[in-house]
This record gives structure tokens, sequence and C-alpha cells, in this order.
């Protein structure tokens, strides 16, 4: 009995020893946890339901790149330029103009091998070619440019059906549109870049003329005059600029409108120069400020200061004090937004004004006069002579120095030549008209010297020559 009892205290002990040495070190300890009081989560409002894009809205650019790619083209300027005459060029006879090489982008618009492309790509040329995107390269003929919009059409003779692309309605197009910049920067065949259409109506010269699109599209030097496109692949613009400190692409490019870019070649093609529609208002965009300070109530619009004399705007009935709130359906916020529109507009178009008159708003249509004004290298701004004018200097023809350029003016005046004048001839050729005069100033040559014949204040034929 006793071993009996001696063996039960034994196992007891022994299990108390094992359940003991478990705990102490097998067991695993369980964190102590204190549950604090639960938050409501916040939750923000929002109108999204669902993702932005679904697997069946998804945007598709293949389409577009692949309907693009091959119109656009690498666009190659050789100019000449005066280097240093130096006693090796004298004593080998040769000259002193060298070479120099600028290269462009540009767009076929047409199976006929018209190019469309940047004015400042293709200026003060000697050469021109054009390299397709299949590696096939042809000279290329100037058929005319326009500075002012930075717009320059070329043609080529291929030998074979050209691709092309078809232009949008540049009005249509919307801020957050998707868009691809399309270019051949360095004759590696075509490149595309994708963006959205930041805004619209840029002006980047301050001066309210220009009135670019803006994309985020990416656009390096090299892009000049490379095609803007909607996802269909139809033309919005023409990519002419960007802002940048270091010379590259940081998110900010700059592209002609196509209803622009299309009215210029349009005229181009048509009247081998540029047909400009004048309103004939002077006047400013408004803002808190310049409201304030003319006591009107409306911050955005163009607050008419002045409306020339016979223009479309007086006849129309357009006053001093109107505010331009639309043209044309188009919502007038700054100047630009008038004068982007009023680019892609000709001599005799009307638009369709909307006015703020006293409070008031009033439909008013305008017939757009002829731009009879030119600023002249050397001389200033002439425009075209009225009867009266020649009458007074008893010639039958001739173009009226309005208001002489201040750099030259003293010069000028000097000579007896002043504001009122009459400029009769350019390198021998009579000019009646502005057009005339743009004309012999665009078939002088570089290298020609400026002849001008000019009836001065004394009713004389004066001649100058300028080199």
């Amino acid at each position: 009995m006793k071993k009996i009892l001696t063996l039960v205290f034994v196992s007891a002990l022994g299990g108390i020893f094992t359940l003991g040495t478990y705990k102490l070190f097998l067991e695993e300890k369980q964190p102590v946890v204190i549950a604090a009081a639960a938050e409501n989560p916040t939750f923000l409002p929002t109108t999204n339901t669902r993702p932005l894009f679904s697997a069946e809205d998804k945007i598709d650019f293949t389409v577009a790149a692949e309907n693009t790619v091959n119109a656009v083209v690498h666009v190659k300027n050789v100019t000449l330029s005066k280097g240093t005459y130096t006693m090796q060029d004298l004593f080998s006879g040769r000259s002193s103009e060298r070479a120099q090489t600028g290269t462009g982008s540009g767009v076929i618009i047409n199976a006929d091998g018209y190019i469309i492309t940047n004015n400042h790509v293709i200026k003060n040329a000697h050469e021109l070619s054009v390299t397709l995107n299949n590696n096939k390269t042809y000279t290329a003929e100037l058929v005319g440019a326009d500075e002012k919009t930075d717009i320059a059409l070329l043609k080529i003779d291929a030998d074979e059906e050209l691709p092309f692309v078809t232009f949008a309605d540049s009005d249509n197009a919307k801020i957050g549109e998707w868009v691809l910049a399309v270019g051949n920067p360095f004759n590696l065949t075509s490149t595309v870049t994708a963006g959205i259409i930041s805004a619209k109506s840029r002006d980047l010269s301050g001066t309210s003329r220009q009135s670019f699109i803006q994309t985020d599209a990416a656009v390096n030097p090299g892009n000049s005059g490379g095609a803007l496109v909607n996802t269909n692949g139809e033309l919005v613009g023409i990519n002419t600029a960007i802002t940048s400190q270091t010379g590259s692409y940081v998110g900010y490019s700059f592209a002609v409108p196509s209803n622009i870019a299309r009215k210029v070649i349009e005229d181009i093609m048509e009247f081998g120069n540029v047909q400009n529609g004048i309103l004939g208002i002077q006047g400013g965009a408004l803002n808190s400020m310049n409201a304030e300070k003319i006591g009107v109530p409306d911050t955005e619009g163009v607050y008419i200061d002045d409306v020339v004399a016979d223009s479309g705007a007086e006849k129309a009935g357009i006053k001093k004090g109107d505010i331009i709130k639309e043209i044309d359906n188009i919502k007038v916020s700054k100047f630009s937004d008038l004068t982007g529109h009023l680019s892609a507009k000709r001599p005799n178009d009307v638009v369709n004004l909307i006015v703020s008159r006293d409070g008031d708003l009033k439909t008013i249509p305008v017939t757009l006069a002829k731009n009879d004004t030119f600023t002249m290298p050397l001389v200033g701004r002439i425009k075209d002579a009225k009867a009266k004018d020649l009458k007074k200097f008893k010639v039958t023809y001739g173009v009226k120095i309005a208001e002489l350029d201040e750099q030259y003016a003293e010069y000028w005046k000097k000579n007896g030549i002043e504001e009122g004048c009459i400029i009769t001839a350019i390198n021998d050729i009579k000019v009646k008209n502005v057009e005339d005069v743009q004309r012999a100033l665009r078939n002088k040559s570089r290298y020609e010297a400026l002849r001008l014949e000019v009836i001065n204040t004394n009713g004389d034929l004066e001649r100058y020559n300028f080199r």
C-alpha cells in the first residue's frame, strides 16, 4: 500500500512540474488589449459614382496616331548668312556666305502636296526640302507665309499619292479634351505625344493679338510646324511654341488654332496674301480693377473705348462704352477671345456681336471691313490713300504715310517727309494700295536694296535708296 501511495505522489509531482514548465517556457503570452471607444469614419461627398473611364469608354489614341503620323513631315531649311571675310576667302575667290541648316516639322493638308508649317521654320530660306515618314525626300517650294500668325505654306511635287490630315473646327475644341502632338523633329520619323487642351485664346506677347491653344502634350524644339490633332485624327492646331527657361519642354506648349491656320493658307492660295477683316474698335479687356476705374459692373468682356470712323463697327451702330460679351456665340472674356475669332475672318464677313449697353444686351451684326493699314519697315504705318489725299499731292495713285516709325522719324522729317505724304513706288513698282506694297516687299530679294519714291510736303518727288 505504501508503494502505491509513493507512486501516485511521484506521478502527481511530475505532472505539476511538466505543466509549470509548459506555462513558463512554451506557452505564448497573449497581449493585453485595451479597447478604446470607436470613432465613426469621416466621409467626403463626391459626385463620382464610378471610375472616370470604364473598360468600354477608355480613350484610344491608336486610330488618331495612325491617321496622322504619315502626314507629318520633316522640314529642312538651308539659309545663307554673311560670315567674316577672311584672307583665304579673298585669295581663293570664295564668298563669305556660310550655309546654316534649321529643321522643323510640317503637316500635309491635301493629296496635291501642300504642306503647312510655321513661318519661323522656313524664314530666310535659301533651300527647302521635305522628308516624308517613308524617308523619301523632296525639294519644297515656298508658296507664301504670314509672319503675324507664324504660318507658312509649302508645296512639293511627289511621285505618289500623299496621306493628309483634315481640319477640325478649333472653335469646338474643349478645355480638358484629349489631343496628340505629332512632329518629326530630328528626321527620325514621326513622334507622338499625348495630353489635354489646358487653355484656349492664350496670348504670349501681351499685345492681345495672339490666340494660341495651350496643351500639356510634350513639344520640343524641332516639333514646330507639327500637328495637334484630336482623338479622331483631325487637325486642331499647328504646334508653334513652348515656354521654358531651359529651351526644353516643361509642361506648356502652344499651337495656332486650325481655324486661323486654315484661313491663312486659303488666303495665300487664293489672293497671295492674308485678307484681314477689321471690326473697327479700340478697347481693352475688363477685370475688377478696370471695371471699377471705368465705373461698370461687368468684370468680363471687351470694353470699347473708341469706334474707328467709317468702320464696320461704326456703320453697325456700335458705340463707345459698349461691352462685347459674345461674338458668334463664343464667350468673350478677354481681348484675345475676340481677336482670335476675328483672325479666322475676311473682309465682308458678318459677325454677330452681343454687347452690353447700359445694362441691356443687344445683338448687333457687323460687316468686317478690309484691312487698309500696314507697318512698313523703315517707314512706319501706311494705309490706302483716299481720293482727297491723292488730290492734295496732285497724284493719281499711291499709299499714305499714316504714322512714321519713331526710330526713323527724325530722318524723314529732315528730308521733308511727314505723316500724310504719299509713297508712289517701291523698287520701281507702282503701288496703289497696301496690298501692292506687301506684294512688292515680298517679291524683293533679301539682298536687293529698298528703293522708295515719295512725294514730300512740297509736292516734289523724292527717291530714296536703302541697303
